[in-house]
């Protein structure tokens, strides 16, 4: 494989979670049913909640998973980031303070920055966000007159972007947290059901009492992006003001409508169990390639999900090396990206410049193999 040209736009892509292409389903027969039995309906304006029969089936697929989430507690948007947007829109007015994680996923950045809001991060181990850390900054909050953050952003399950899957213990530890002080969490699931080996733990929403916990939910990982079909699952009462707050009236009722059959007629389980094998041997690849031509970079081995989090020496600038990797074939994203407020200008042990994020997704096999190779040249060039 010849070195590309980035100039061209042929950079083999290690960068953004995107899906495998070389596992999208044939929809054909699902969107000529919706544009032949269900045409009415798929042509017509979305209702503003979403299609009945899309709701019932993901609350289905909640309770399956632990969450007792009735139809009525579940909204659909154009795929999880607008469900994010919508939360915004509903919790926040400029200037108010939310939780992040450091480092977070970082297309939420953006969306929190553009609603003016400041953030309050909170640290992580490989235990996931540590809960007796934040609280104990919410208490010195307290204690300052200052007020309370409007929500808390976890991505619990193989986060985004270091892989890591909070424990129980933690988990039971923030949902309390979140019901003593009123604060509402919004957990981010997208990567729940790419897991690859081990047990899963509990999300946040099936260990909520308080209905303080808003799950954003997407067929994007499951199933394809370019559909845009997710749902936040959350009190009735809050989902009807975020339904009234959608630009749109209603999500595309027809890419509803083609994600309703192929659910309905159980198709779904055995994608995921095909994205869960396809997945699990892209990162077993990209694992192996990384030890053998990248030794000086640390990572820890998620169970699942579409990321590695890789720590360079503290000498190793990996925005230099970012730009250097481009040059040589090969996109990637630095880790400075993935940390929202002062931590970003860290220095240390726990240097964003230390960090950098690689997907394996969205490229094949080889590509994954000559991509980490191309890496590991760029690297060796700035010893």
């Amino acid at each position: 494989m010849e070195p590309a040209h980035p100039e061209t736009g042929e950079a083999i892509s290690l960068d953004s979670g995107y899906a495998f292409a070389g596992i999208f389903p044939d929809l054909a027969r699902e969107a000529d049913r919706a544009l032949t039995k269900y045409r009415a309906e798929s042509l017509q304006y979305g209702r503003p909640f979403g299609l009945p029969g899309l709701r019932e089936w993901i609350s289905e697929h909640m309770r399956e998973d632990g969450a007792n989430v009735p139809p009525d507690d579940v909204l659909v948007v154009n795929g999880a980031k607008n469900g994010l947007d919508l939360l915004c829109r509903l919790f926040t007015e400029e200037g108010d303070c939310v939780v992040v994680t450091a480092p977070t996923y970082f297309t939420a950045i953006p969306i929190f920055r553009s609603f003016g809001l400041t953030f309050l991060e909170a640290s992580q181990d490989g235990e996931g966000l540590e809960v007796d850390a934040l609280a104990r900054a919410l208490v010195e909050r307290k204690r300052q007159d200052m007020p309370m953050p409007k929500f808390i952003y976890d991505i619990s399950d193989f986060h985004n972007p270091t892989g890591i899957t909070m424990s129980r213990r933690r988990r039971e530890a923030l949902v309390a947290l979140s019901a003593s002080l009123e604060i509402p969490i919004i957990e981010d699931s997208p990567y729940r059901k790419l897991r690859f080996e081990g047990e899963p733990e509990p999300s946040l929403k099936s260990l909520d009492e308080s209905e303080l916990v808003f799950a954003l939910g997407t067929f994007s990982k499951l199933l394809a992006p370019g559909l845009r079909v997710g749902w936040v699952a959350g009190k009735r009462s809050f989902l009807q003001r975020m339904a009234r707050l959608k630009s749109d009236g209603g999500s595309c009722p027809l890419t509803q409508r083609i994600v309703l059959e192929f659910c309905a007629e159980g198709r779904l389980r055995t994608h995921v169990e095909r994205a869960r094998a396809t997945y699990g041997a892209h990162r077993d690849v990209m694992v192996a390639a990384l030890r053998r031509e990248l030794p000086d970079a640390a990572f820890t081995v998620p169970q699942g999900g579409y990321y590695l989090w890789l720590t360079f020496p503290e000498r190793v600038s990996t925005e230099i090396l970012a730009e250097r990797a481009y040059r040589a074939g090969v996109s990637v994203i630095a880790g400075g990206a993935f940390f929202a407020a002062a931590s970003a200008q860290a220095q240390g042990p726990n240097a964003p410049a230390r960090f950098l994020r690689l997907a394996y997704s969205g490229a094949a096999p080889d590509q994954i193999e000559e991509g980490v190779r191309r890496l590991a040249t760029a690297y060796r060039s700035m010893q």
